[in-house]
């Protein structure tokens, strides 16, 4: 099997941390790098994050540090959903250190989409100001460049804002980059995040997987994203989901801006459906997503890691 090539973009993060796994033991994804973004919470306590689920996963990736806050306003983290250090509820191993990269996230990422022999898929699950500063510094990276698969936006209303979703609104800037650049986007964003659920079933059967499933029952217990007893929001999943299974997805091509303008409508991702603003498509947005087959998928692909 040719395995696909991608590069993580992170900022773990409760949700992340699953979605991670569930790249690293899939054995349709070949997982390149990971790269680490403040977001849910700072870039010291994402990048531990990463280096101590790698080294509980015994899965040898490089890590490379990205940026500490966005391109143009300061930090609001997420902590309040994902608890202080971002992965609570769980006794994680030591950081393997050795897998941290002395370059910085760009230059990684610059290195590995040169260099390989194949596209390479970008995997955002964080706010995109690292893929705004690759793709400003290195705009020929493009040409290697498969797609961007990212969990973020919306097309209806928020979680951060009213009307906009968190990855997007922590730096909205870095998005409007992204999104004007030409590459071909998958968004998968609250629309499909809101109905990717665990229920408290699931969570007990994921308990009996293994390692994996045990960390999981565990974070899920600390986890505000959601209820544990009415069903916890698989958000960043669903963007390694659209990867591993797209006819889970519903989608429409659209146009998708961003809103900059400071007011009640900052970060709003701006899904032109109805092509109001005669633009051609920028992006395919996953609306609807069956969430039984998602739950069933979930399941199937947590049993494969250790």
């Amino acid at each position: 099997m040719l395995k696909r090539p991608i590069i993580i973009d992170t900022d773990p993060g409760i949700d992340d941390a699953l979605a991670i796994a569930i790249a690293l033991f899939a054995e349709e994804l070949d997982v390149k790098l990971i790269t680490t973004v403040a977001g849910n919470v700072s870039l010291k306590n994402v990048t531990n994050n990463a280096l101590k689920l790698l080294n509980f996963l015994k899965k040898d990736i490089p890590v490379a540090v990205g940026a500490q806050q966005p391109l143009i306003e300061p930090l609001v983290d997420a902590s309040n959903v994902h608890g202080a250090s971002g992965m609570e509820g769980f006794e994680f191993p030591e950081p393997k250190v050795e897998l941290l990269l002395k370059e910085n996230a760009v230059n990684a990422m610059y290195k590995v989409i040169m260099g390989s022999n194949e596209p390479v898929t970008l995997v955002p699950i964080a706010p995109l100001t690292n893929i705004a500063m690759l793709l400003s510094l290195y705009p020929e990276v493009k040409q290697n460049i498969r797609e961007i698969v990212l969990m973020g936006g919306s097309a209806s209303r928020g979680n951060k804002g009213v009307m906009s979703e968190f990855n997007i609104a922590t730096d909205p800037e870095a998005a409007k980059i992204v999104f004007d650049s030409g590459i071909s986007i998958v968004m998968a964003g609250l629309d499909v995040g809101w109905k990717a659920l665990v229920y408290p079933e699931d969570s007990a059967k994921m308990k009996e997987m293994g390692r994996t499933g045990e960390m999981a029952y565990c974070l899920f217990k600390k986890y505000r994203g959601g209820s544990f007893n009415t069903g916890l929001k698989m958000y960043d999943s669903c963007a390694i989901a659209y990867l591993l299974r797209p006819e889970l997805f519903t989608t429409e091509d659209a146009y998708v801006d961003i809103e900059l303008s400071v007011g009640l409508t900052r970060g709003c991702t701006v899904v032109d459906l109805k092509n109001y603003l005669g633009k051609c498509p920028n992006t395919k947005v996953c609306m609807d997503i069956d969430g039984e087959k998602f739950r069933e998928w979930f399941l199937e692909y947590i049993a494969k890691c250790i």
